[in-house]
């Protein structure tokens, strides 16, 4: 039979949470370059330990530009990239523009019916800083494997999904929306925290 902990030190290790309520920032994420997005996230950061859901109405509107900042600091402090099953290939001086050391970025092609698979196996395997993927079909299921291996792994997890999974709900620590209209990001999802009312830009 597993230990039973008392709750106060379950919410102490922020393992569970009030619902509704926020917590003290902890100030321990990954920081994402973007000071406004920083500033409205319970870690001053992306969460590291937990999946993170990124939901665009098309492919290339600026996603890659959003996490480079973080990335880019990752690899220069010897972290391990890993992009899982990218859907289109990834143009090296571009990464290495964006200050990212090739040498710590590593792809991994593989079908549909296995990327999710290896999109888990790389966060649990505690040998990455992050692991961006492409999940194609993931049903909550699915989703919360992935939450349970980055925590597992201790990694930044980056899920790239069409904004119509928008409307359901998700196992996922943070969710952020691209809006074109506002050509900004919206905060649907924050763990520990009220999603701020408005959404934040990103210079390009």
């Amino acid at each position: 039979m597993g230990q039973v902990l008392p709750l106060d030190a379950l919410l102490a290790a922020r393992t569970v949470w009030h619902a509704g309520r926020g917590t003290a920032a902890a100030g321990d994420g990954e920081p994402s370059g973007v000071p406004a997005l920083d500033a409205v996230l319970p870690d001053r950061g992306w969460p590291r330990g937990a999946l993170t859901e990124l939901l665009l109405p098309a492919d290339g509107v600026g996603e890659i530009t959003l996490l480079l900042p973080a990335l880019a600091r990752m690899t220069a402090a010897g972290g391990r990239v890993v992009l899982v099953d990218p859907p289109y290939v990834a143009y090296a001086p571009a990464w290495q523009a964006g200050g990212v050391d090739l040498a710590r970025l590593e792809i991994v092609a593989a079908p549909p019916r296995d990327a999710l698979w290896a999109f888990e196996q790389c966060l649990r395997s505690g040998a990455c800083a992050a692991v961006l993927g492409w999940p194609r079909t993931a049903d909550d299921r699915a989703l919360r494997r992935l939450q349970v291996a980055a925590d597992a792994g201790d990694c930044c997890a980056f899920a790239v999904r069409d904004r119509r999974h928008a409307v359901n709900a998700s196992p996922a620590a943070l969710r952020l929306e691209y809006l074109p209209a506002d050509e900004a990001w919206q905060v649907r999802k924050c763990r520990g925290a009220q999603p701020p009312a408005r959404p934040i830009r990103v210079a390009h």
